[in-house]
């Protein structure tokens, strides 16, 4: 049984993985925050080259709306990948997955509802 703090960074570990391996990028920051059933994991700086340029060449809204849409369908086409790696690691099976990305800031949020919370062992304290 792991820790608390060894699910988020088993968590972090694979979805940095599925963004180099799926995206052609892993994120420059990963933070993932197990809360109950309810796991946030946020990914900074995982805007490519291209996608930097299409959202500032382009009016606003059309080059984040469009940013938008192709991030949502690549994760929605991977979701069955990503909720494999979620289930690997907590051991509970994913409920549901919600994800949104900022073409401003270029920080991502997948958040994964879990059947229910992962049973966690106590950290050892030093």
């Amino acid at each position: 049984m792991k820790t608390h703090g060894e699910i988020e960074a088993a968590v972090c570990k694979g979805m940095s993985h599925f963004e180099q391996e799926y995206m052609g990028r892993g994120p420059k920051d990963i933070r993932a925050h197990l809360i109950g059933d309810l796991l946030v994991v946020r990914l900074q700086g995982v805007l490519t080259a291209a996608e930097q340029h299409l959202v500032t060449t382009l009016p606003a809204e059309k080059g984040r709306d469009l940013l938008k849409q192709v991030r949502t369908q690549l994760i929605e086409t991977a979701r069955p990948t990503l909720e494999l790696v979620i289930h690997e690691i907590t051991g509970i099976k994913p409920v549901s997955l919600h994800h949104d990305i900022s073409t401003h800031t270029g920080e991502e949020i997948v958040v994964f509802t879990l059947e229910q919370a992962p049973a966690c062992r106590e950290s050892k304290r030093k």
